[in-house]
């Protein structure tokens, strides 16, 4: 969020083009807006995975796990609760933030467009672009039943979030019959034709 620098009570900017403008009086500052791009996926997709072959491969963009900052919310957060639209505002906050130095973030989460769509920080945003990593349900269960105790897995919620994905994200990059690193070139040349002019 950009607030104005020159009035006397804090007044938050608006986006225009690549600049921030104060509507109260007019002042203006850079404010670069780059695209976002999601590569979301239910629980057991394989995003954790990828991940570091996405960062190698992918070295003009910024790479984040969105799983990063869910502990610092769960103690931020009253009665441990993760308040789930202000994690993913404060994603959208950490893309902008990237933007400022020139550099396109690529999140690994399990976000929708429609979560992300009514949230503040995404005027900020100048596009958001999603794939979604996938893999069959008996994949995904097996995936899940073999976490440690201690990761959450409700089997049943997140075989209904990945056919919710499934038949809503294009495209679609499977994790389950190629390596980690050929799912991640998928990702990779994705993220590289979306940029090229």
């Amino acid at each position: 969020m950009h607030y104005c620098q020159r009035c006397d009570e804090p007044v938050a900017m608006a986006p225009r083009g690549d600049l921030a403008v104060c509507p109260d009086c007019g002042h203006t500052e850079p404010a670069r807006r780059l695209p976002l791009f999601i590569v979301t996926g239910a629980s057991g997709s394989g995003k954790t995975t990828v991940l570091p072959h996405l960062v190698r491969g992918l070295p003009e963009c910024l790479v984040f796990d969105a799983d990063w900052l869910i502990g610092p919310f769960e103690r931020a957060c009253e009665f441990g609760e993760v308040d789930w639209p202000a994690l993913r505002d404060a994603w959208l906050s950490v893309a902008h933030g990237a933007a400022q130095s020139g550099r396109p973030t690529v999140l690994l989460a399990p976000f929708t467009r429609e979560q992300l769509d009514v949230l503040a920080g995404r005027r900020w945003i100048r596009e958001l672009y999603f794939a979604v990593l996938d893999c069959p349900d008996d994949v995904r269960t097996a995936r899940l039943e073999a976490r440690p105790r201690w990761r959450e897995r409700a089997i049943d919620r997140h075989l209904a979030f990945a056919a919710h994905l499934r038949a809503t994200v294009d495209p679609v990059v499977r994790t389950d019959d190629v390596s980690p690193e050929q799912s991640a070139a998928h990702i990779i040349a994705w993220v590289n034709r979306t940029l090229s002019p």
